[in-house]
């Protein structure tokens, strides 16, 4: 692999500068493609963006930039942002504040103009096989704003498959994001929306799957499946309450998404538990209605003083131990509840008992 160092004038840079949005960016005399596949969305906030210009007018050095040949041009491997706020000011698209005034670059005076033109990038050339500028593209992201872990598998993954999946569940006000807002977690720019629609399809082999499908040319299976999702949930459970966000709602479509179900009785249980003080986690609440798994819950524990008390009623000795029976020291026990919470018994003290660790592991089925 050949890696020179260039210098990189910003008018050489802008030359025939093109921002379609999410759908491509480039520069460069139009070689350079500043948004691959694999890159992220313009993240940038006012502030950080209005510094590369602030950087750049006061003359002082930005971080190095990486570049990889690319046919007839260039790929941008890191320094998107950077490039992006430079050149998006060059080509007036926001101002500036300059000793308390806003300036857009073309207020500035023409010699402030032609500083900011003739201001050199440092930009590292990198001309290698993919699997050399790959490696490489993970090295540089180590330092910096750190990638998602679904935006180091975009890069290794690109083609037309991630292309058309960026389309689906990546851009601004994409068709998932419009689709699962109330019921995904994150934001698309930042890969989460395609993360979670590959995890629950793949049922976590989210590289095995990108592997398998890279060379596709579409996306439709999954963006098909995630709609089957989300529309299975909204109507298994209509009526929607906030706690329904960040569900892994995949596996359990995976499960029960071809079951006969009754959804008044799920909602019944569902606003039963919603109103027992003992499930302290209510977003398990959907899981358990279906599943029947208390562990999704996290049923309230007994309290330090609760499992004292019972301690010294009980003597330090278990109640499931035969006899002759054993003292324990309390760190040897564990609180239990005397009747179950699936059968209607709840977390306080005259319903607490301390079993030892041995016999508390077996009832539980730890």
């Amino acid at each position: 692999m050949k890696i020179d160092l260039r210098k990189i004038r910003i008018a050489e840079l802008f030359d025939n500068f093109s921002d379609c949005g999410e759908q491509g960016v480039t520069g460069y005399s139009g070689r350079l493609n500043i948004r691959p596949a694999y890159q992220r969305e313009f993240i940038y906030k006012e502030k950080q963006r209005n510094a590369v210009i602030d950087t750049v007018r006061r003359g002082f050095p930005l971080n190095t930039m990486y570049w990889a040949v690319a046919d007839d041009g260039y790929e941008l491997m890191d320094g998107q942002q950077r490039t992006v706020s430079i050149c998006q000011y060059v080509n007036g698209d926001y101002s500036v504040e300059i000793d308390g005034n806003p300036f857009g670059f073309v207020n500035l005076p023409k010699e402030r103009q032609q500083q900011i033109l003739d201001y050199e990038l440092s930009v590292y050339v990198c001309d290698g096989d993919d699997g050399e500028k790959l490696d490489w593209f993970k090295v540089i992201n180590i330092a910096g704003e750190k990638l998602t872990e679904q935006e180091l598998r975009n890069a290794i993954y690109t083609g037309p498959w991630l292309g058309d999946a960026k389309r689906w569940f990546s851009r601004t006000g994409a068709p998932a994001a419009a689709l699962g807002s109330k019921l995904v977690n994150g934001t698309p720019i930042r890969q989460d929306y395609l993360e979670t629609a590959l995890d629950w399809l793949s049922g976590g082999k989210i590289e095995v799957y990108m592997a398998e499908h890279q060379h596709d040319q579409n996306a439709n299976e999954l963006w098909s499946y995630f709609q089957s999702v989300l529309n299975w949930v909204n109507l298994t459970f209509p009526n929607y309450r906030r706690e329904m966000k960040g569900v892994a709602w995949g596996p359990l479509y995976n499960r029960y998404g071809k079951e006969k179900l009754d959804t008044s009785k799920l909602e019944a249980e569902v606003l039963r538990l919603m109103q027992d003080e003992d499930v302290t986690r209510k977003s398990g609440i959907f899981d358990y209605v279906l599943s029947g798994s208390v562990r999704t819950l996290s049923i309230r524990a007994f309290t330090d003083n609760m499992k004292r008390e019972a301690y010294e009623r009980q003597g330090g000795l278990c109640p499931a131990c035969d006899e002759p029976k054993q003292k324990f020291d309390i760190s040897a026990m564990e609180a239990d509840h005397i009747t179950p919470w699936s059968k209607g018994g709840k977390s306080i003290a005259s319903n607490c008992q301390m079993l030892c660790q041995p016999h508390n592991r077996i009832k539980s089925g730890k």
